[in-house]
């Protein structure tokens, strides 16, 4: 029960959770191949993390790019998913354009590489949604919808692609270079105040999500699960 020696793909594994979880593998002694859309995010990335790391350029929204990479690919150990473009605002502010770009970024990219990849033997996938899909937040309604729809694909994958293994992990509020447009103060104020409210009584880190995905790679007995790493915001 261990990713070393194992080739692991990581799409969005140049920031945040994913670059957490590639991280998390390198420290195993795993191969790690980082992807994203950005050449110059890939080569930053690829020359931080070090080690058994690669590096590819991979968009999400392109089909043929995809078809093609895992073709003259060998087959992987493991996949995460975690790449993914949405905005959120409340259903009649938000331009319909919007909404249909987010859907096709989150959703349907997890949908294609999903499609599109080989796995080698007692493989695993993981797929990545958000608490909101269980715990409604006004002005939000597109988010809930599409990390709703990524746990049910996460369900309906895991009896399709059997002995490969189907998973999902649903963070809460994750400290990420999302936020880094916001002024200090702000985000500082508003980690601080989602610690207060939440039960565990900390903001997470990608780190966090990072243990519960080297979970679903290294367990054979976990397919077809979502894990809510949320810190327990699903409860208030």
């Amino acid at each position: 029960m261990t990713v070393s020696g194992k080739r692991i793909l990581v799409v969005g594994g140049t920031s945040g959770i994913g670059f957490g979880v590639a991280q998390a593998a390198i420290a195993e002694g795993a191969h790690v191949t980082v992807a994203s859309r950005s050449a110059d995010r890939v080569a930053a990335a690829a020359s931080s993390l070090g080690g058994n790391t690669q590096g590819h350029v991979l968009d999400t929204g392109n089909n043929a790019q995809l078809e093609d990479f895992f073709a003259n690919e060998p087959p992987f150990d493991h996949v995460l998913i975690s790449a993914a473009s949405t905005k959120v605002a409340a259903v009649r502010e938000l331009a319909l354009s919007d909404a249909q770009a987010s859907m096709e970024s989150k959703f349907w990219g997890a949908y294609r590489i999903a499609r599109a990849a080989r796995f080698s033997e007692n493989a695993s996938l993981t797929l990545v949604s958000g608490f909101l899909s269980i715990r409604p937040k006004k002005g939000a309604a597109i988010q809930g919808a599409i990390n709703a729809a990524l746990e049910g694909l996460t369900r309906g994958l895991a009896l399709e692609f059997a002995p490969v293994r189907v998973n999902c992990v649903s963070p809460g509020l994750v400290m990420t270079e999302l936020y880094d447009s916001l002024a200090d103060d702000s985000r500082r104020a508003m980690f601080d105040g989602a610690a207060q409210r939440l039960p565990a009584g900390l903001v997470g880190k990608p780190e966090h999500i990072a243990v519960q995905v080297m979970a679903f790679m290294n367990n054979p007995y976990i397919t077809g699960s979502t894990v809510y790493v949320d810190g327990g915001g699903s409860l208030i």
